[in-house]
């Protein structure tokens, strides 16, 4: 903002010593804090001729720009004095006061010239002070726009005549305004009134004729009027006597001459209102930075015995606007990735949609503050290092999704760790239960959230990692299973063996009370018969008896002789049952001692 502009006074910008020009690093840093555009005024003239009292108007002070009574310059190089801008806000007026014209103790003119030439490429209005009329003298003092093509190039190329440079220098000369101090004529022609820029224009008028004379008296005036063609004139009265202009910046406006104090507010107003921001070929317009890139790359070629060249001049300024142009789009994209991006990022695309989306607005910040970009030579330079930043985000994220997934394996698989340790699962059945547990701590691993893109890499890692662990689980677990089966079939031998035993038992106990049941059914059957041979012996005849006795003994023996057989076949098949319940008894003991 202009409002951050802190200059009390001026400041000598470019410092003539010894014939040699050297910018001033401290008015450069002054400079260089300026980020608003620039409104170059520049003021040259004969010394002795009232430059500075003018710079001190357009500063809004009476003191600043040194005024000297005598005839010894006061100002050495060019002066420069930044305050803000009085009727342009967002601007600041650069104002530059030169050291005066034909200083009769430099005795060489040659520093004049490149005085004459800086003004010229620094300004974007250039004030032109002379003392008096508009005549042949005056010209003849302002021999120095004559030598302008001889003191700057609009192009670098050496192919370039000077005819094609000369129409070139339009495009970034300033303004041109010519203050006429002293002034004693009327503003008159063929008896008519004129105003200031009418004065100008019939002065600039050029003579018809090819002779010597003529072209020196055509010269000055074709320059002024091809290389400037705004132009604007003032003319000012006698400020006060001439023995109170030692005194003049001490005076107040009621103590002068009051058309001379309207004639300066007249100059001032002007320039305020229609002086225009420092603008270069193509539009750019100048801040504080590019004035002190400016000054530099003349002031270098000037050391350097070249000719300060606008074409170079911008490229240079190109090359530092670029390169901070892309340490810009760089902080913006640092700015924006920082903002947006939480490492690790779910999936690689989610990282590069938001890389996109800062290169985008990186590129446009570049493109905003970059001009002059040959070749799209920084363009190049900022897409390499976006290149270099979007793989180092992606490394970043590798290593991020990498560590957090292998802190939440050990959150989540450490006490499964600690079980197998413990031998949990070091028996029949083991691997199952492992395998379970494995698979329900793998659920849970993925359910977590913010894994990023090594999620199952890291997680296949970390089970190869317990392949072998897993592995011996499985050959124990088939160890003990199979000893366990063995065991199992060995108990139920055993237990089929007593089985047998029992049910020999049971049937020799079911035998015994069937044989037990049919004895009794016979006594009784026997009884019976008794009873009724008995009755019917009583009944019958003597000889009856004896043949039913003969008949039931006959039956009795019969009856005798049929149990008999059951009881043989029953005998025969207990002593079957008992030498199978041996043999098995025998094959289940030795079998239990082998073990």
């Amino acid at each position: 903002m202009a409002s951050e502009i802190h200059m009390t006074g001026p400041m000598c910008l470019i410092e003539n010593t010894n014939g040699r020009l050297m910018a001033n690093p401290e008015a450069l840093k002054i400079l260089s804090a300026i980020t608003q555009p620039v409104v170059v005024v520049a003021i040259v003239g004969l010394y002795r001729t009232g430059k500075s009292y003018l710079m001190n108007k357009l500063a809004g002070k009476k003191k600043g720009f040194s005024l000297g009574s005598t005839v010894q310059s006061h100002t050495k190089g060019i002066w420069m004095w930044c305050v803000p801008h009085p009727k342009k806000p967002g601007h600041v007026l650069v104002l530059l006061d030169t050291e005066g014209l034909g200083d009769v103790e430099k005795g060489d003119n040659q520093n004049d010239s490149w005085i004459f030439a800086l003004a010229i490429l620094l300004s974007s209005t250039f004030v032109y002070n002379s003392m008096g009329t508009i005549n042949q003298q005056a010209m003849d003092q302002l021999h120095y726009v004559t030598e302008l093509t001889h003191r700057i190039r609009s192009k670098s190329s050496p192919d370039e005549n000077e005819n094609e440079d000369s129409a070139d220098f339009v495009s970034f000369f300033p303004d041109f305004v010519w203050t006429l101090r002293d002034f004693s004529l009327d503003l008159e022609a063929d008896g008519q009134p004129i105003t200031a820029d009418e004065y100008l224009e019939y002065s600039l008028k050029l003579t018809q004729g090819t002779s010597e004379k003529d072209k020196n008296f055509n010269q000055p005036r074709l320059c002024i009027r091809k290389f400037f063609p705004k132009k604007k004139c003032f003319v000012f009265d006698h400020p006060v006597h001439c023995k109170k202009l030692a005194q003049l910046e001490k005076l107040h406006d009621e103590e002068l001459d009051p058309e001379f104090v309207q004639q300066v507010a007249d100059f001032c107003s002007y320039i305020f209102s229609n002086s225009k921001t420092k603008t270069l070929s193509g539009g750019i317009k100048v801040n504080g930075p590019r004035l002190e890139s400016l000054v530099l790359t003349y002031i270098d070629a000037i050391s350097s015995g070249d000719l300060p060249c606008m074409e170079n001049a911008i490229l240079a300024l190109a090359q530092i606007e670029n390169s901070v142009a892309v340490q810009k789009a760089i902080a913006h994209y640092d700015q924006q990735m920082g903002q947006k991006v939480q490492l690790p990022t779910e999936t690689l695309q989610e990282l590069l949609d938001m890389h996109r989306v800062s290169e985008r607005e990186a590129t446009e910040v570049f493109m905003k503050n970059s001009f002059k970009d040959v070749d799209h030579l920084f363009q190049k330079k900022l897409a390499v290092q976006l290149v270099k930043k979007r793989d180092d985000f992606c490394k970043q994220n590798q290593e991020a999704s990498s560590d957090r997934c292998s802190a939440l394996l050990q959150d989540i698989f450490s006490p499964l760790e600690e079980e197998v340790k413990m031998g949990i699962y070091s028996k029949p059945g083991g691997y199952r239960l492992f395998i379970q547990k494995l698979q329900d701590l793998k659920k849970k691993y993925h359910e977590e959230p913010r894994k990023g893109i090594q999620a199952e890499e890291i997680l296949q890692t970390y089970l190869k990692s317990k392949e072998s662990v897993t592995d011996a689980i499985l050959q124990t677990d088939k160890i003990l299973t199979k000893k366990e089966k063995e065991i199992e079939v060995e108990h139920a031998k055993a237990e089929s063996a007593q089985a047998s035993a029992k049910m020999v038992e049971e049937m020799q106990i079911k035998y015994q009370q069937m044989m037990e049941e049919k004895e009794k059914s016979y006594q009784e059957h026997v009884k019976q018969l008794t009873e009724k041979i008995e009755r019917e012996r009583a009944q019958l005849l003597e000889e009856q008896e004896r043949t039913l006795t003969s008949k039931l003994q006959e039956q009795a023996r019969l009856l005798k002789e049929r149990c008999q057989g059951e009881s043989t076949q029953l005998q025969n098949e207990i002593q079957k049952l008992q030498k199978t319940l041996e043999k098995k008894t025998k094959r289940y003991m030795s079998h239990k001692l082998k073990i």
